[in-house]
């Protein structure tokens, strides 16, 4: 079994083994997708209604979470965003199994115990709404990845073996090398990978002369044959990708997204998100993302006379009165005055200047400075030292771009091992 198994399992197997087949009956702890070497997925679409959990999915995302704890071998200690009554519900059902199962959880003590974060995707509606710009992100935005496949049978042109291609860092070393790197430096690298491809080509007119020259060819020709799948595959999805940016002019539409998620002077974006829903080449999607992000990120919050469902339901889910932090404008006046630094180093790329809630949550807790008014531990003990060892999960799902922004944290804090998991791994759609 892939998960912890009941004892009312164990006796009902038992009672329908009337031949005695069964031999024996093991628990491999792996009941959940192992999207990335620090990213998890439940796969789970939809897991609340409203502001309280679907009662079948808050059993699932138990297990899931559990499972992954004990396939990890952490026992955690358990903090939670109090401005979710979701994420409480969950630090509760998930510390119910680690007691009832507490023989499972007893495992060797680590000096500074693990922890274990429970966030609310509410907190942060913006992420999910934007563009993307890294590779990795981008192919889920614009082409959707479901269990590291992606469907090109909608690909003007397409051959019959690339209409769905598996992108996965386990064995295509390309994309590991180009996962995390922005559009800009792919282009430069898929031409380079091309060139590379093209000098190792065997010649038409190799002379298979002798045994030595056939052994030669035969030993490189599987070496070939797999490179010539790589480049034929991400030529593909490049070429696609480059080619919907074009058509749906999402540089633009990207531009005005990143105004709008990271200034808060909103009166030169009104204008921006009106010139931008005038283009004829703007799809409805994009043109919905837009509206929504601005509703969403304005001071008004849903008081705009917008009459659509869609963005009623947005504000409803992520506006302001919802939000336990404040996404828009800084909190203080040390907040402003980096924001200000910021602004005078100038900006590396305008289109992924923003920055996830998450990357700012996870680096308060690294340092120590995480508040426990806001996100309090579960039961009365509280960690001392500062974590090494971080379970975060995100209720309502996490996004590539924060699968991105835990990478990055990972690398510049040695000591320090995050790994990111929530219900689903979105995109807008």
């Amino acid at each position: 079994f892939s998960n912890v198994i009941s004892k009312s399992d164990v006796k009902a197997l038992a009672e329908a083994d009337e031949q005695e087949v069964v031999a024996e009956v093991q628990e491999f702890y792996g009941d959940y997708i192992a999207v990335n070497p620090h990213v998890f997925s439940l796969n789970l679409l939809g897991c609340c209604r409203g502001r309280s959990w679907d009662p079948a999915q808050l059993a699932r995302t138990t297990q899931g979470l559990t499972a992954l704890l004990l396939s990890l071998k952490k026992c955690p200690m358990i903090r939670y965003q109090l401005s979710s009554e979701p994420a409480k519900r969950l630090a509760e059902c998930v510390k119910q199994v680690i007691t009832k199962e507490y023989e499972l959880f007893d495992f060797r003590r680590t000096e500074v115990p693990p922890l274990l974060l429970i966030l609310d995707r509410s907190d942060d509606a913006i992420t999910p709404l934007l563009n993307q710009w890294t590779y990795q992100a981008m192919v889920h935005e614009l082409l959707g990845i479901n269990n590291n496949r992606i469907d090109l049978s909608r690909v003007p042109g397409i051959s019959k073996d690339l209409r769905e291609v598996v992108l996965s860092a386990e064995n295509d070393e390309f994309y590991a090398n180009n996962m995390y790197l922005n559009f800009a430096e792919i282009g430069t690298n898929i031409k380079n990978l091309m060139e590379d491809f093209q000098r190792r080509k065997p010649k038409e007119q190799q002379k298979l002369e002798s045994i030595a020259d056939m052994k030669a060819f035969v030993e490189n020709y599987p070496q070939f044959k797999k490179m010539s799948g790589t480049v034929s595959k991400h030529v593909t999805v490049v070429g696609e990708l480059s080619r919907l940016v074009a058509e749906r002019n999402l540089l633009e539409v990207s531009e005005v997204e990143q105004e709008l998620a990271c200034q808060s002077d909103h009166s030169s974006a009104l204008q921006s998100v009106r010139r931008v829903l005038q283009s004829p080449r703007v799809s409805e999607l994009d043109a919905a993302r837009l509206v929504m992000l601005y509703v969403r990120s304005s001071r008004a919050d849903g008081s705009c006379p917008l009459p659509t469902q869609l963005v009623s339901a947005v504000v409803e889910y992520g506006g302001k009165r919802v939000r336990g932090s404040d996404l828009f404008g800084p909190k203080d006046a040390v907040a402003i005055t980096k924001q200000f630094l910021k602004g005078l180093k100038g900006i590396e790329n305008v289109y992924t200047q923003h920055q996830p809630l998450l990357q700012e949550t996870l680096d308060q807790l690294i340092k120590g400075k995480l508040k426990d008014s806001q996100y309090p531990y579960l039961g009365p003990n509280t960690l001392r030292d500062r974590p090494q060892d971080i379970v975060v999960f995100l209720i309502g799902g996490a996004t590539y771009e924060e699968a991105l922004a835990v990478y990055n944290l990972n690398r510049s804090n040695p000591g320090v091992r995050i790994v990111l998991g929530g219900t689903t791994i979105h995109n807008t759609r």
